[in-house]
C-alpha cells in the first residue's frame, strides 16, 4: 500500500525559512494604510465627480404659463389565450363587434405555394403540372375571418 512521501523539514542552502504564523501576523498590519485622511482639508477629494443635470428635467413652468403635456396614442390589444390559428376554423371574440364566433376562413397563396410551384418547375414540371399548388388549399395561408364584421382576427402562415 503506498503512502504519502515524508515531509521535508530542510531549507534550502542559502534561504532563510519562512516565518511562522504568528510571526507573520505580528509584523505586518491587517490593512493598508489610508491614501487620505477625511478630516484633513489639504489631502480631501471628493468622493464623487460633481456633475451638472440640468439638460436632463425641464424647468418648472412659470406663474401664468399653461402647462402642456405631450400626446399619448393607445393600441388596444386583445389577447386570447389558448387561441391558435390552424387550418380550420376555431371560436374566437371578435374585438371589433364583441361577439364570440366561429372564424370564416379565406386562404391566399403564400410562401410554401410559390416555393412548392417552383420545386415542380425546377424537377421539370414545367408544362402546367407546376401549378397545381395554386389549387391545393392544404399548402396556402389562412387568413381567419370574423363572419359578423369581415374583421380579420388572425393568419396562419404555413411558412
Amino acid at each position: 500500500m503506498a503512502s504519502a512521501p515524508p515531509l521535508e523539514t530542510a531549507t534550502l542552502v542559502g534561504h532563510p525559512p519562512p516565518p511562522s504564523y504568528e510571526e507573520a501576523l505580528g509584523s505586518n498590519p491587517p490593512y493598508p494604510p489610508m491614501a487620505y485622511a477625511p478630516g484633513d482639508a489639504k489631502t480631501s477629494v471628493p468622493p464623487y465627480p460633481m456633475q451638472a443635470y440640468g439638460h436632463v428635467y425641464p424647468p418648472p413652468p412659470q406663474q401664468g404659463q399653461p402647462v402642456t403635456s405631450p400626446v399619448v396614442s393607445v393600441q388596444t390589444v386583445y389577447v386570447q389565450p389558448g387561441l391558435v390559428f390552424g387550418s380550420i376554423p376555431v371560436q374566437a371574440h371578435c374585438p371589433a363587434c364583441t361577439q364570440n364566433v366561429i372564424t370564416r376562413l379565406e386562404h391566399t397563396s403564400g410562401a410554401l405555394t410559390w416555393l412548392s410551384c417552383a420545386g415542380l418547375a425546377i424537377f421539370g414540371c414545367i408544362y402546367g403540372c407546376c401549378l397545381i399548388p395554386f389549387c391545393m388549399d392544404s399548402l396556402k395561408d389562412v387568413t381567419h375571418i370574423c363572419p359578423n364584421c369581415s374583421s380579420v382576427l388572425g393568419v396562419y402562415k404555413r411558412i
